[in-house]
């Protein structure tokens, strides 16, 4: 069982990890060893609540298949057992701030001080502007 937040778990059946040999620079290791972890997710069969699947389902992110499977590829590490504590990792981090809500934005007005300082401005480059004209003689 991994616990996401107090109210989001997560069964460990849900995930899938394989072992899979890591992409880049490292030599002999990296061509031997499976040492990079690919981590699926099935969002639509797991024991998520249904507004959080909603919510995972309805994000624009590219590692969510057609079928509603999330892919994670984590290879930072050199060991096999750090890649897989950084995909439950980074899993968890994605679930929670796919599901925090956003704050409304707050309308805010420009002060009479303000809107005056601009007109200022705005004056001043016209008159700079109008400086460059050629002057008739």
């Amino acid at each position: 069982m991994i616990t996401i937040t107090p109210t989001i778990t997560l069964e460990d059946s849900d995930i899938e990890m394989q072992a899979i040999r890591a992409q880049g620079a490292g030599g002999q290791n990296v061509n031997k060893v499976s040492s990079a972890i690919h981590l699926r997710l099935d969002i639509p069969a797991s024991s998520l609540p249904q507004e959080v699947k909603d919510t995972l389902l309805n994000t624009k992110d590219s590692r969510i298949s057609n079928e509603g499977v999330f892919v994670l590829k984590a290879q930072n590490s050199r060991t096999q057992e750090q890649n897989r504590e950084d995909a439950i990792v980074r899993l968890k981090a994605w679930i929670v701030s796919a599901t925090k809500k956003q704050k409304p934005r707050k309308a805010t007005r420009m002060s009479r001080a303000v809107k005056a300082r601009r007109g200022e401005a705005k004056k001043q480059q016209s008159v700079r502007k109008s400086m460059r004209k050629k002057v008739d003689i």
